[in-house]
């Protein structure tokens, strides 16, 4: 082959990408983070038992280091719910038929592929909704997927999972699935957790479809050293939220002056993830006109990770109208995966307060 046709080859092939992505930044996304996810910061740092919203993690170097987490021999998670969609992904694409995937929290899109590949064997059209406060990342694997599967066509939102399900538009293809995988709603307070629900039930139209995978109960010892790698590398991911503060707020966080704290609280059912000051110190953000004084051993929380009883979260989803169709777990019981439909009674209850 010539210079000038390979050129011309790979010419066609960026545009044919092009083409087939669009990534919208949501109106307002740098607005919230300036003002109420910045007010989020300074309510968690003035209060007696200090806390940080987890998105924070997640700028791109805290995207990286996730993604370096899902590959560590101690993080069960990932590799448990990954043999699960491989087993049974063929099902879930049968049950569903034709739809659009939309995927909260998408980061590398690395196990969605394995639902792409299910719809595409079965000669289903392959659209793909990405959603992700990091539009880095959502932009490198949405590129990298589009030149993986010529036919697929990829509308990402690059924002959060609120406003992004606010946004959603009516799907082209006969139904639509929001994929919420890899034990995020472990993220979610009880509270928060009802929410986001009625917020997916809110974007679902009846018969379409909600797909859930939660991490379940298991000795901690199980548990802990999932959040306490040998390699660090939790332990940077966690460090890693006080530099985005810094260069989000103007802040002079010293991260060698902190450490990764991470333990089972067997009575909560959920680990916590703290970052825990090793002197008596004060902090600035300056953006936020925001001083904090940390005593020694005091920590801040950054992440709750909770662990699931299955037939509680079941309960909990069929009373929201969003029915489990199917179950899958692994042969230990360590993860879940529900595929849920949404029912009729519950847009009808949601219509019946507006």
């Amino acid at each position: 082959m010539s210079i000038s046709k390979a050129v011309n080859r790979n010419v066609t092939s960026q545009n044919s990408v092009e083409k087939r992505l669009q990534i919208q930044h949501l109106i307002g996304a740098t607005q919230i983070v300036a003002s109420s996810i910045g007010s989020d910061v300074v309510k968690g740092l003035t209060q007696t038992s200090k806390s940080l919203p987890p998105c924070y993690f997640y700028d791109d170097r805290g995207s990286e280091l996730f993604e370096q987490i899902c590959d560590l021999p101690e993080y069960y998670l990932t590799r448990t719910e990954t043999t699960i969609l491989q087993q049974f992904a063929g099902e879930i694409a049968n049950i569903t038929g034709v739809c659009e995937l939309v995927e909260l929290g998408s980061g590398s899109s690395t196990k969605t592929r394995i639902l792409l590949d299910a719809y595409q064997q079965l000669g289903y059209p392959l659209h793909y909704l990405p959603i992700d406060v990091c539009a880095g990342i959502l932009e490198s694997s949405a590129k990298q997927l589009l030149r993986d599967y010529p036919l697929l066509q990829v509308y990402a939102l690059a924002g959060t999972y609120e406003l992004a399900l606010a946004k959603l538009l009516p799907t082209q293809l006969p139904s639509r699935m929001i994929g919420f995988i890899g034990s995020s709603l472990g993220n979610l307070t009880p509270r928060e957790c009802d929410v986001f629900f009625s917020q997916i039930t809110e974007a679902l139209q009846v018969g379409e479809y909600f797909l859930l995978g939660i991490d379940l109960r298991k000795p901690k010892q199980i548990l802990e050293p999932a959040y306490n790698d040998s390699q660090g590398v939790t332990a940077a991911f966690n460090l890693n939220m006080l530099e985005h503060l810094n260069q989000q707020f103007d802040g002079n966080f010293d991260t060698m002056q902190f450490e990764h704290w991470a333990f089972y609280n067997e009575s909560e059912h959920q680990i916590e993830m703290h970052l825990r000051s090793k002197r008596s110190q004060i902090v600035e953000l300056r953006a936020l006109n925001l001083k904090v004084n940390f005593a020694l051993g005091e920590t801040i929380l950054t992440e709750i990770s909770r662990k699931f009883d299955l037939d509680t979260i079941k309960q909990q989803l069929t009373a929201q109208g969003l029915l489990p169709l199917q179950v899958w777990t692994d042969p230990n019981q360590w993860f879940g995966l529900l595929l849920c439909q949404m029912q009729a009674s519950s847009k009808s209850e949601y219509a019946s307060y507006i």
